[in-house]
């Protein structure tokens, strides 16, 4: 199942006035720094990005320029552009605990976690009470399979500000993967009570409930993350899966359904209602899902054993041979044992 976790962006933009000096250019940068600004609070990334060029050009040696043009090119997902700029406001104010959080920030999206976890080190070391540092390097920890020490981290950043209920949600992603699920809840009833609006604890709390076979609260949550995010595919597949886990398969293929509406390139929609189908005897229905699972990724080798096991049931042994053939050969121990029960039948 997805899971929703929450690094933490310092998306302030930092404005320092520039009044005092007499150059005429510092006024003008003045000028195209408020206009950034301005259009960047807007989402007008294009023109909040040539308003702070222009900044940079009249006076080059103002680091927030620089740290705020990064901001927006980290929005827009070009990391790489956003790199550069949050260098050389570290490189223009070697102390600005910001730009290295938003520079680890950039590194972790990139998928380089133990980059970040050093700009996050450095943050740290600048300024020991920077909660959203803590924050985001308890997320590359987690992305790194270091449950243990991003817990730590968890707790630092919220003894230092114990109202981030994206940090109670992150937690509780930690304790779960850890199969602590009663502590997973509480983080997420935390994160619940600070933000009652917070659809992705609904979710996850959701994922732990489903995890602990209490279907119908599991229900509940998805419920509500429907009610707060009603585009949220994933959402409805594992709604449609709890269903699915108490029998009632109509009301869950309506669930995979949905999912598949939203999102038509998330095939555990598509594996979901093929297994659905299969449990109500409609095969041929069950076997065009399994094909649509392939077609998304051609290693799900549960899909060739499920597939080959709705052939079987269909009378169409050679494709269900092939089928657990390939599933075996992948690896999946329980196609081979299908397979030998398919071949003692032939």
């Amino acid at each position: 199942m997805k899971k929703y976790i929450f690094p933490i962006l310092v998306s302030v933009l930092l404005f320092y006035p520039l009044q005092g000096f007499a150059e005429e250019k510092i006024f003008q940068a003045n000028e195209w720094f408020e206009k950034g600004l301005k259009y960047h609070t807007k989402g007008e990334y294009g023109k909040a990005i040539k308003a702070y060029t222009r900044a940079i050009t009249l006076s080059p040696n103002l680091a927030e320029v620089y740290y705020n043009r990064g901001l927006v090119y980290g929005d827009k997902g070009q990391y790489n552009l956003a790199i550069e700029d949050y260098n050389k406001a570290i490189a223009l104010n070697p102390n600005y605990a910001d730009a290295y959080n938003n520079r680890g920030f950039v590194y972790a999206n990139k998928g380089q976690h133990d980059r970040a976890i050093e700009d996050f080190n450095k943050a740290i070391t600048i300024n020991p009470n920077y909660a959203k540092a803590y924050t985001n390097r308890g997320l590359a920890y987690y992305n790194k399979g270091q449950h243990d020490r991003a817990i730590e981290d968890y707790n630092r950043a919220i003894t230092l500000n114990p109202n981030l209920a994206e940090v109670y949600n992150n937690r509780g992603l930690a304790y779960g993967d850890k199969g602590q699920h009663d502590r997973a809840i509480e983080d997420y009833n935390k994160a619940i009570t600070i933000n009652p609006n917070f659809a992705q604890a609904y979710y996850n709390r959701g994922n732990v409930y489903y995890n602990k076979g209490q279907y119908d609260r599991a229900i509940e949550d998805f419920n509500k993350v429907i009610a707060l995010n009603p585009n949220l595919a994933e959402a409805y597949n594992n709604r449609g899966f709890a269903y699915y886990n108490k029998g009632q398969y109509d009301r869950a293929i309506q669930d995979y359904n949905r999912a598949i509406a939203l999102d038509p390139n998330l095939a555990q929609a598509y594996a979901n209602r093929g297994v659905a189908y299969g449990d109500k005897g409609q095969y041929d229905r069950a076997i065009e899902d399994f094909n649509k699972v392939i077609a998304l990724n051609p290693n799900d080798v549960k899909a060739y054993a499920s597939r080959g096991l709705a052939y079987a049931m269909e009378g169409i042994t050679d494709r269900a041979i092939s089928d657990l053939r390939k599933a075996c050969d992948m690896g999946f121990a329980k196609g081979c044992e299908f397979l030998q029960k398919v071949l003692q039948k032939k």
